[in-house]
């Protein structure tokens, strides 16, 4: 049956905050829709709040994006996903609005705490983890924020102005990757504007691209108040207008005129009928086991824990015989999670100090504390002088430092990388003072610079926002019942003004210039040789691993998989630990213009001490792939190829040299092409020197530059359309439309 037209005019904006209308005619249910990135946010209907921002039913606060990024592991994600999702379906949820995965442009963006990375494989692939978890359960995920919402200033209307190769290689590549990972079954549009039009509005990007190329076939949703132009916003692909206003007449009006298609309005339903089927409940929902989330946090949080800096220091062994000083209000007062739409009400959570001084209490050990700082930044003498004067004493002083609230959130972005001063002048004068071993703990959802103090500590855990079980976390890694085994999804620059975006971000006057392009994060930095404080994939271990023996083995050109590189990693230490082995590639063979190197694949390994194993990791075609403006199409051409296998990206242990066959790309000549290009060209070149032998050669000045090595490239550079105007060039505009077969155009 087809449904009225008024029903389907309804379907495409809310019937409240977060449900959908019900069309019973075709036995098509009310959904709801939650806020759920690391945690569900549904409002409690016995404490009612209409936005859910302030008041949510309690539930599981998961490790945030930036924490889980780092734990490099797929198969975690994927569980911790599928525990949302069973979260999600006993609460009556249909759509999840999560994970965010918009691309770490900046280490200021407020709201890099919900993101993954600053790479868009590594994005892409974590994302689409999260996703296939979720919808384990018969729950929607909704990728977000489509697209290049990469800041806060302004997002409501900003413009994030770049070429067509960076939006697609770098921000929309990821969410490419998602989906053809894991099909989510919704996706929401950002706020923002792409190149002046609004990402809602943007018929080039939700149907050319996103439902064209990429083959998605769910439900496309607005950010909440995004949508200005509802008639628009359906015409160029949007389904689901959130929260909209039933009252508004332009949707039926422009379909009465014409101007809104029946089209439109029957995809919109299909998807709508789609997305129902989908997260149709089967049975009722099991009971959620709130107490094995809790250690499925804990265990993921400690996965996700990076060891920047240790002098063997860490782990720590708690004894009655040493005194112990906990120093950093962060530590009684959590903070494990991001402000804004993702504010989870946890279920239950557990303090870095009651699970340190649970600890102590167990071994005998004598555990004081002392705030040190206050959350509000503001320089505080007394609680700076108890903190010291505590610490000297001390065998082993745990710092806890890391980001207030207000220092990051939605809404708004950050202005330093640094630290609040007031805990780095804390961190001095306890390191000056303590005769004892400092540990600092970081709790932060954005990257912080340690480039000022880190010498002042023997070990520093970046352990980002943990989730509820942070307290458990933290006292695991530290004391080493989890060897940490996380790796920076981002790099640590030394200074803000060393940024690739430092000049251009957040813009002026509703527009953001993406002046870097594709260099983003490490591809930046190792293209400009710059010093970093921690580079990209960087994480140690409390054991150690080295790597051996690497063969690469390319594919023909028909194999999906373009090689597989095969090594061995050995542990190599006295206890357990996992390594991610990350692989990247420095393609030499392209005519783009490239970073010196690209992540393109990773393993994770756990391996008992001694333990050694064979690793293979397969590149596939696809993923060599890059966006070429001149033949508007991915490609992958081929040619020399060094692999490089590595702890991190600066820290390469195995590199090797393959030739990986692909199809070489000529773009299509034009009378603009140059005479350099026309003469390399298969088919066309060979028409023009025959054309110019047969016509006596060129002559006059333009001849003595083409016959003077030292002045050819000159007038190679020439375009062909002013070349044939020089004096003595024996060709015609008649000449330059010479047939040139399609196939030979196209290199193919």
């Amino acid at each position: 049956m087809t449904p009225e037209t008024t029903d389907r005019v309804a379907l495409t904006t809310g019937a409240g905050y977060w449900t959908t209308h019900a069309v019973p005619d075709i036995g098509l249910r009310s959904l709801r829709l939650a806020d759920g990135p690391h945690g569900l946010r549904v409002q409690n209907d016995d404490d009612p709040d209409h936005l859910g921002i302030g008041r949510s039913a309690r539930a599981t606060c998961f490790p945030p994006a930036v924490a889980l990024a780092s734990s490099w592991d797929q198969e975690l994600i994927t569980r911790v996903g599928a525990a949302l999702g069973a979260e999600a379906r006993a609460a009556g949820v249909d759509v999840i609005l999560g994970p965010g995965m918009n691309l770490k442009r900046s280490p200021l963006c407020g709201r890099n705490f919900e993101y993954y990375s600053e790479d868009p494989f590594l994005s892409g692939v974590l994302a689409g983890a999260a996703v296939s978890g979720i919808q384990s359960q018969s729950v929607a995920a909704c990728i977000k924020h489509f697209a290049a919402n990469n800041q806060e200033t302004d997002r409501q209307r900003v413009s994030a102005d770049m070429d067509e190769r960076t939006l697609r290689e770098i921000y929309l590549r990821g969410f490419q990757i998602a989906i053809r990972n894991a099909s989510p079954w919704t996706i929401m549009t950002s706020y923002n504007r792409i190149n002046g039009t609004y990402a809602s509005e943007d018929s080039w990007l939700l149907t050319t691209v996103l439902r064209d190329e990429w083959g998605f076939d769910g439900v496309v949703i607005s950010d909440w108040g995004a949508v200005h132009n509802p008639v628009g916003s359906i015409s160029a692909g949007l389904d689901l207008r959130m929260p909209g206003r039933q009252d508004d007449p332009r949707p039926a009006a422009a379909l009465a005129s014409g101007e809104l298609s029946e089209e439109s309005l029957n995809r919109v339903t299909e998807a709508m009928v789609r997305l129902a089927d989908r997260t149709r409940p089967h049975g009722n929902p099991a009971p959620v086991d709130y107490d094995a989330h809790y250690d499925l946090v804990r265990r993921a949080a400690a996965e996700s824990a990076v060891l920047l800096t240790n002098d063997g220091t860490l782990p720590l062994s708690f004894s009655a015989d040493k005194g112990v000083v906990v120093i950093g209000e962060l530590a009684q007062t959590p903070r494990f999670q991001g402000a804004g739409s993702s504010l989870v009400n946890p279920y239950q959570s557990t303090s870095i100090l009651d699970a340190l001084s649970g600890r102590a209490s167990a071994t005998g050990t004598d555990l004081q504390f002392a705030p040190g700082y206050a959350l509000d930044g503001q320089p505080n003498g007394v609680l700076l002088q108890e903190a010291v004067d505590l610490s000297r004493d001390a065998g082993t002083v745990i710092l806890v430092l890391g980001l207030p609230p207000a220092a990051e959130a939605e809404g708004r972005d950050r202005e330093t990388l640094s630290l609040p001063q007031a805990q780095i002048d804390l961190l001095r004068d306890v390191a000056g003072a303590t005769q004892g071993k400092l540990v600092v703990a970081l709790m932060n959802g954005s990257a912080v610079t340690t480039n000022a103090w880190r010498d002042d500590a023997n070990a520093i855990v970046e352990f980002w926002l943990t989730g509820e079980a942070q307290g458990d976390t933290v006292a695991d890694v530290l004391l080493g019942d989890v060897n940490p085994s996380g790796k920076l999804a981002e790099t640590v620059p030394v200074r803000i003004e060393d940024t690739p975006a430092f000049l251009n971000f957040p813009g002026e006057h509703g527009h953001v210039r993406y002046g870097e392009g594709i260099y983003v994060g490490y591809r930046y930095y190792d293209a400009r040789g710059l010093e970093v404080e921690y580079p990209f994939g960087h994480g140690l271990s409390y054991t150690q691993f080295t790597y051996s023996s690497l063969t690469l083995t390319p594919t023909l050109t028909g194999d999906p998989t373009a090689f597989t590189a095969e090594f061995t990693v050995t542990n190599t230490g006295d206890r357990a630990g996992a390594e991610v082995a990350q692989l990247y590639v420095t393609d030499r063979g392209s005519s783009l213009e490239l970073p010196p190197q690209e992540l393109r694949g990773w393993s994770k390994i756990r391996l008992q001490a001694g333990e050694s194993r064979r690793i293979v990791i397969a590149v596939t075609r696809e993923d060599m792939q890059h966006w070429s403006p001149a033949v508007r199409a991915w490609i992958y051409e081929g040619g020399l190829t060094t692999v490089s296998i590595g702890s991190s990206s600066r820290d390469i242990r195995l590199s090797g040299t393959a030739y990986i066959p692909g199809h070489p790309v000529k773009p299509e000549l034009t009378p603009f092409s140059s005479f350099g290009e026309w003469l390399d060209h298969a088919t066309a070149g060979g028409k023009i020197r025959s054309l110019l032998d047969e016509r006596g050669g060129i002559r006059g000045r333009a001849g003595d530059l083409y016959n003077d090595e030292g002045a050819r490239a000159s007038i190679l550079s020439l375009p062909m359309q002013a070349l044939v105007e020089f004096p003595g060039v024996p060709l015609t505009q008649e000449d330059l439309t010479v047939p040139i077969p399609q196939e030979a155009m196209a290199g193919h």
